[in-house]
C-alpha cells in the first residue's frame, strides 16, 4: 500500500448538541453541531451533518473535483442533519456521495427525512436540486458495510427515536464513533461495549455532567444523552485507547469545559475533549494535531 493511503484520520467538524451555539464562550470547543470526518485508507467517511458539514463542505472546494466520499447518519434529529441543505459539494455536479442511515420506527427512510427538511416551508431548495450523484442505503440495525479494506458496523443505542452507533476498523485500527446515546442505570450497556472494545478511540456523548443528569429540578434522565463519568466507565471497561468527550451541551462555555477535561483526565489519563478542527491519526497517535 502506497504512503498515501497508510492513513486513519479523524477530524472534528461539530462537536456540540443540541443547537448550534457561536459566542464568545465557545470559541474554544466551537459551537457547530455534530461532523466527523475520517480519512481511513483511501476512503473518506464523514458520520453525521450537523453544522459542522458546512464547514467542512467549505474546505472540500479547495480539494480537487470530483471527489467521493460515504456518509454515515446516527439519526435525523435536527442537529445531526441541519448542516446538510448547506453541504455545498452535493450541489456540483460529478461529485458522488453515498449516504447511510438506518429507517426511523415509523418506517421513513433517511432519504425521507433529508428530503423533507428540505421541502418549503422550511427550506427554499429543494434536495433534487443537488447536482452531485447521492446514493441512499437503508441500513439495518447490526448491519456491517464493508468498503474495500474498511470494515463500518453499526448497532443500535439507547436514544428517543433510535440511533445508530459505528465502529470502523482499518489495518488493525478501530474508531467507535457512539452519539447519541443513554447509559442505562444498572449496567453498561452490551452495544457500546462491543461497538467499543479496544479501539484506539471511542467518540462518546457525553453532554452532561452526572449533576446535571440527577438534577432534582432540572433531571435530564430519559432524555437520550450521557455524561462524562458514564464515559469513563465504558472506556476503562472497553480497554480503549482515546477517549474523546463529545456532543457538548450547548450551554457549557468553553470554561466549563476545561474544567471538565481536568476532572476526566484526572480519572483517566488518555481522555480528550473533542474540539473544532482537533485531529486524530490513529496509525500514530503520538503524531497528532490537537
Amino acid at each position: 500500500m502506497s504512503s498515501l493511503n497508510r492513513q486513519f484520520q479523524i477530524r472534528f467538524w461539530g462537536v456540540r448538541g443540541s443547537i448550534p451555539c457561536p459566542g464568545p464562550g465557545t470559541v474554544k470547543y466551537g459551537g457547530n453541531t455534530p461532523c466527523v470526518e475520517m480519512r481511513v485508507g483511501d476512503r473518506r467517511l464523514i458520520f453525521d451533518g450537523g453544522t459542522g458539514l458546512r464547514v467542512l463542505g467549505q474546505s472540500m472546494l479547495a480539494e480537487p473535483m470530483p471527489f467521493e466520499a460515504h456518509m454515515f447518519f446516527t439519526h435525523s434529529h435536527w442537529d445531526h442533519i441541519q448542516g446538510f441543505p448547506f453541504f455545498v459539494p452535493a450541489f456540483i455536479r460529478g461529485n458522488r456521495f453515498h449516504l447511510y442511515g438506518a429507517p426511523s420506527p415509523d418506517g421513513a427512510t433517511i432519504k425521507q427525512r433529508l428530503n423533507d427538511q428540505m421541502l418549503h416551508p422550511n427550506f427554499p431548495v429543494p434536495l433534487q436540486v443537488m447536482g452531485a450523484d447521492l446514493e441512499f442505503y437503508d441500513l439495518q440495525m447490526g448491519e456491517t458495510v464493508q468498503l474495500g479494506d474498511v470494515q463500518i458496523e453499526s448497532a443500535p443505542l439507547n436514544h428517543p427515536g433510535d440511533a445508530v452507533g459505528y465502529r470502523v476498523s482499518w489495518q488493525g485500527h478501530a474508531a467507535a464513533y457512539v452519539t447519541d446515546t443513554e447509559h442505562f442505570a444498572d449496567r453498561l450497556d452490551e452495544n457500546v461495549l462491543n461497538l467499543a472494545h479496544k479501539a484506539d478511540v471511542l467518540i462518546y456523548d457525553a453532554t452532561y455532567t452526572d449533576e446535571e443528569y440527577h438534577s432534582p429540578k432540572t433531571s435530564k434522565v430519559g432524555w437520550g444523552h450521557s455524561t462524562w463519568q458514564e464515559a469513563i466507565k465504558v472506556a476503562v471497561a472497553a480497554e480503549v485507547g482515546r477517549l474523546v468527550i463529545f456532543h457538548h451541551d450547548p450551554l457549557h462555555t468553553d470554561a466549563f469545559l476545561d474544567e471538565v477535561g481536568q476532572q476526566a483526565a484526572a480519572v483517566f489519563p488518555k481522555a480528550l475533549m473533542a474540539m473544532e478542527g482537533m485531529t486524530l491519526d490513529l496509525v500514530d497517535l503520538s503524531d497528532q494535531d490537537v
